[in-house]
């Protein structure tokens, strides 16, 4: 499955390096990069392994807003 979603709040490479590490450890997901100039992280996972909420959850965590 794949998703992009908008998100607020990176304003930096470090913002970019801690959601793309953080998502990118989350059982079931295959890649995920963050967009600093769009504000959007694009992930593709499996959906059995992990959920959007998980993801988003996870993002949320690292101190960004999912909206």
């Amino acid at each position: 499955m794949n998703e992009t979603l908008k998100v607020e709040g990176m304003s930096c490479a470090h913002c970019v390096n801690a959601v793309e590490s953080s998502v990118g450890e989350l059982q079931g997901v295959s890649s995920v990069k963050a967009d600093l100039e769009k504000g959007e992280v694009a992930v593709a996972f499996d959906n059995s392994q992990t959920s959007l909420d998980k993801i988003q959850e996870t993002i949320e965590d690292q101190g960004y807003d999912v909206v």
